[in-house]
């Protein structure tokens, strides 16, 4: 270690104690890299603060000091964000989960930011809540993670990005200075809304500390079913369909290509398509009401109304709590599936509803051309224009000209190469085909009046 460095781990010891200070072989392989497993490192320590207040302390020293740091939650990301590269340290915030309030009156929760999403949606839905924002990854990541990448899940057409359900923070900024803004009105316009600078910049502004979240009733009836079409056309028509049918009350709307439905039947223990036939594509859709005399009712008509416009060639409706988990089960396969695919990548790609189709097919045809046989699956929200795929033809060597050809597609057409998992590491080189230069020049200039020292993620997000 050099003497900067015993310095500060010294200081951070004092503070924290040594059992919340890891060093070599104390430090565990789950704070060597995100799910992506790109770059996979040992930070050189691993301090484990407890609260905002220790937070500010680290980074107070490490600025001192010019010692960069990388900022830990679930470790649940896709992009390397959270993976640490050489000389850094890792600041885990594992210890700082909990829940400090419900505000039943202001319809809010405050939570420490490693609070995992599932312990909040259960502590909301104890109290007679909800929190909208779901993700497959709900047991593992944590609200710091949703807040700092702009988390999207499966409710967006509802309740919007983590951005909306967002009221207020508390932020330590790269030199240790706090600062608290936690607010619970719906309405505050007093000045700058200065959390809107944290939200959705990976953590290379400030690290999230605490938040102000915000609730909303529990629905009294909530209705799955599973739609199989012959088109992503009909797809996008379903979708305005029932946008108009069941007004406010659709909730979730997920569509997974035959690609992906027959993948995961085959891979995945368990799993099988409730259809005898093979469909194109497949919709996941599910209603919220707050009237159970009559929603099931109006679910099961705008199901009949579809139908028999020739949109949907068969269906699916759950019956119950544990049929509806089962189809769910489909769609958040992909996390196993992942896991077993051998270097495989998973692209979040966001375009216009109406261009979705032909920028499909354009990758597709791409991917094929350059590949042969590949392992492509699709899936994802569409409701809210974002499409996942995840790629792979089993060597590493492919990975980049692979990404090369999604996210160029994805530019002509003005989409996004990322609608919710953020650009962490592995995507800022494409960054540019989203942003014009004139943004890029203005997110650089942000990152320099915030952290002029370059210590806090660094070399993440900005090409």
């Amino acid at each position: 270690m050099t003497e900067r460095f015993e310095k500060v781990v010294d200081d951070i010891v004092q503070r924290l104690g040594a059992n919340n200070v890891l060093l070599g072989n104390d430090i565990g392989e789950r704070y060597q890299g995100d799910w992506s497993g790109v770059n996979l490192q040992r930070p050189i320590a691993v301090f484990r603060p407890a609260n905002t207040a220790d937070v500010a302390h680290i980074m107070a020293v490490c600025h001192s000091a010019g010692q960069s740091v990388v900022v830990q939650g679930g470790m649940t990301g896709l992009c390397a964000g959270a993976t640490p590269q050489l000389n850094e340290i890792a600041i885990s915030l594992e210890r700082m989960s909990a829940i400090e309030e419900i505000d039943s009156l202001s319809m809010t929760m405050t939570v420490l930011a490693g609070t995992p999403l599932a312990s909040i949606q259960d502590s909301a839905n104890e109290a007679g809540f909800r929190f909208p924002l779901d993700l497959g990854a709900r047991g593992s990541c944590t609200i710091g993670g949703n807040i700092s990448t702009n988390a999207g899940g499966n409710q967006v057409i509802q309740f919007g990005m983590t951005r909306n359900l967002i009221l207020g923070l508390e932020v330590v900024l790269p030199d240790g200075t706090i600062l608290t803004s936690l607010n619970k009105m719906l309405k505050n316009n007093a000045g700058y809304d200065l959390k809107h600078l944290f939200i959705g910049t990976e953590g290379t502004l400030g690290i999230v500390t605490r938040a102000v979240l915000r609730l909303y009733p529990r629905p009294l009836t909530k209705l799955t079913a599973l739609c199989a079409l012959n088109s992503l056309q009909d797809t996008i028509k379903l979708l305005r369909h029932l946008t108009k049918s069941l007004g406010g009350g659709l909730g979730a709307y997920e569509v997974m290509w035959s690609d992906y439905v027959d993948y995961a039947s085959t891979h995945i223990s368990g799993l099988n398509s409730p259809f005898d036939g093979r469909f194109d594509v497949y919709v996941l859709v599910e209603y919220e009401g707050v009237r159970p005399e009559t929603d099931a009712n109006l679910f099961e008509e705008a199901l009949h109304g579809v139908m028999e416009a020739g949109l949907v060639s068969d269906a699916v409706l759950a019956q119950s709590e544990r049929e509806a988990k089962n189809l769910w089960r489909l769609r958040d396969a992909i996390g196993d599936i992942f896991q077993q695919l051998k270097n495989a990548i998973s692209f979040d790609i966001s375009a216009p509803i109406g261009s979705i189709p032909e920028m499909l097919e354009l990758i597709s045809q791409d991917l094929h051309l350059s590949f042969g046989e590949i392992v492509k699956l699709t899936y994802g929200h569409l409701g809210d224009s974002n499409i996942h795929l995840t790629v792979a033809t089993g060597k590493q060597s492919d990975t980049e000209r692979i990404s090369e050809i999604v996210y160029q597609r994805t530019g002509l057409f003005h989409g996004s190469i990322s609608g919710e998992h953020g650009i962490g590491v592995t995507k800022k080189k494409y960054l540019t085909l989203s942003r014009g230069d004139s943004e890029i020049e203005v997110m650089r200039k942000l990152k320099v009046l915030f952290d002029p020292k370059g210590i806090l993620n660094p070399n993440r997000v900005l090409p």
